[in-house]
């Protein structure tokens, strides 16, 4: 009888609410008023979620939503979560919320080869990202227009072994390129040695890269592999909503500071992300203004 009664008052309450309002509420456990529209800065894992929420003046919380001032500037800053269905979520969310420009901060592995060289503590600026991810091939299986929009290759390790499952062919998602110079030459004047214009591979599974996933990824010269960037690239353009990330090196795998063969923490790991997060609240300001 108890739960009889609640299940008629909530229906009453959603008689009241949209369906995308109820999405947002569902998720974000507050209405899609509490989100600033213009910049949403979404990181995925905790320690950089405090970090930034460290930073925010005039702090107010709504649900999973923290609002406020940084370096002058509105946004919000909510965590995504980690991986692409997660972020997946949030971004079909701020959809509901008319959400302008949604700009990522996190951490990411790093892929050393001759010609490159990555080091732990490196900033990363995605100029591509490969859906090696299981969620994008479902949206763009739901909207087909899609296919013809964007690039594709062969998946890289069917160079290496026959592919029993998985993606055959691996499509292309960009950041908006106006974004992503606005990052990148903020973040290359503040530290031109270590910040990175390079391709991604993003990836559900943390746990199987394995030697010959690695040695597939040099082969189309992947510098950065990390959880949410294809995702949030696709969807962004899908949703018409500016995307970019700002991404630091936390390991690398095969290497010494690989997470999965060794229990040494690279010096540069904090000051990195540290770096990161600043270089991202330095820019807030060009791209506020780069929205009117």
């Amino acid at each position: 009888m108890l739960n009889r009664i609640k299940s008629d008052l909530i229906n009453v309450g959603l008689k009241f609410m949209s369906v995308d309002e109820k999405i947002v509420r569902l998720f974000l456990e507050t209405s899609s008023k509490s989100v600033n529209p213009d910049i949403v800065i979404l990181p995925a894992v905790k320690f950089v979620m405090k970090k930034l929420i460290s930073k925010l003046q005039n702090k107010r919380v709504r649900g999973r939503v923290y609002n406020g001032l940084l370096n002058g500037v509105k946004v919000s800053v909510i965590r995504s979560l980690v991986g692409c269905p997660n972020c997946a979520t949030a971004m079909e969310c701020l959809k509901r919320c008319n959400t302008k420009v949604i700009l990522r901060v996190d951490f990411c592995g790093g892929i050393d080869n001759q010609n490159n060289k990555i080091n732990v503590g490196d900033i990363l600026i995605p100029k591509l990202a490969y859906c090696g991810d299981g969620t994008s091939p479902h949206y763009i299986l739901k909207y087909p227009e899609l296919i013809n929009q964007l690039e594709s290759i062969s998946n890289p390790i069917s160079k290496i072994k026959d592919i029993k499952a998985g993606n055959q062919m691996v499509f292309i998602t960009k950041p908006n390129n106006q974004l992503r110079e606005l990052l990148f030459n903020e973040a290359k004047s503040k530290n031109p040695n270590q910040v990175k214009e390079v391709d991604f591979w993003t990836t559900d599974a943390l746990f199987c890269e394995t030697d010959e996933f690695i040695n597939s990824l040099k082969s189309i010269n992947v510098l950065g592999i990390d959880m949410e960037n294809s995702i949030l690239f696709l969807l962004g353009k899908l949703f018409n909503i500016k995307t970019a990330s700002i991404l630091s090196v936390s390991d690398m795998p095969s290497s010494k500071y690989d997470i999965f063969k060794t229990n040494e923490i690279h010096p540069n790991l904090e000051k990195g992300i540290n770096n990161a997060i600043n270089m991202l609240i330095s820019s807030l300001p060009k791209i506020k203004a780069a929205l009117k």
